[in-house]
């Protein structure tokens, strides 16, 4: 980055800092009423100069992940919370339908003792396990990567293969396809069975499904989340299927109609 480019990213970083400033300012004139502020602060993608994440369609990341520099997520693939992507001194690639699971760490490698450079590639359908560690390592497709994991520089990953929860694999190591590897350090442990290589796809295809659902769930604003909750609050005992059971239909009372200026969409447009 040049200088020019340095300082317009001071200019823009110093518009960012004042309006947090106002923000919080504003939070203090609200009183006791700001606790009720249901958006996050945390910033999920952040650029490292002219380095930026990019995140494809349909990609779920959740709130309290953090993706920093050349990182790519493909399509379908979801960051789950805590998770932290950062591509700073190399890049990270996420290829589609792939979830990364809590509090996971994907890093890259800028050097190590053999003098490599060593991105971090992650193919398709691939499943991260809870709180797994991913540094400067290829997993390729359909692969799975057990909760606890430790994958260092150079490891390679191969398609089908399985990593099992807890395994410290050790550098410039080859887990061949169609193999569990567990231990610390990992070895060999066995042949993956046909429910195994079907399971690993199946769990891809879910957290594919399950991403979809917490993505809409976050994408609520502020009114619609507090509405929500006085109805969960009015209804907290009401049983649908009993109420079919019963043939009863019960409609929404009076008191449970916010006013317009509660709902933005329901306000009439002016003639």
């Amino acid at each position: 980055m040049g200088t020019l480019g340095r300082a317009i990213y001071s200019v823009g970083f110093w518009i960012r800092e004042t309006g947090q400033a106002l923000d919080r300012l504003g939070c203090r004139l609200q009183g006791n009423y700001y606790f009720k502020e249901q958006l996050s602060r945390h910033r999920t993608l952040m650029n490292v100069f002219d380095k930026a994440p990019v995140v494809e369609k349909d990609a779920f990341v959740a709130p309290s992940a953090s993706i920093t520099g050349n990182v790519h997520v493909g399509r379908g693939s979801s960051i789950w919370y805590g998770c932290v992507l950062r591509g700073d001194v190399n890049s990270v690639s996420v290829g589609s339908g792939t979830n990364i699971q809590d509090n996971s760490l994907v890093h890259v490698a800028k050097s190590n003792l053999s003098g490599k450079v060593l991105p971090t590639i992650i193919g398709d359908n691939v499943s991260v396990g809870h709180s797994a560690v991913l540094h400067g390592c290829t997993v390729e497709d359909a692969s799975f990567v057990g909760p606890g994991a430790t994958l260092l520089d150079g490891v390679c990953v191969e398609k089908h293969a399985m990593v099992a929860a807890g395994a410290l694999v050790r550098q410039n190591t080859r887990i061949p396809s169609g193999e569990v590897w567990g231990g610390n350090p990992a070895k060999f442990l066995r042949k993956l069975t046909e429910e195994e290589m079907a399971f690993i796809s199946q769990s891809a295809l879910n957290y594919a499904n399950l991403a979809q659902v917490h993505a809409a769930e976050n994408a609520k604003g502020f009114d619609e989340i507090e509405f929500e909750k006085v109805l969960c609050k009015k209804f907290a005992r009401r049983d649908e299927e009993y109420d079919s059971m019963l043939g009863a239909v019960r409609e929404t009372p009076p008191e449970l109609i916010l006013p317009n200026n509660m709902m933005p969409d329901k306000i009439p447009k002016a003639a």
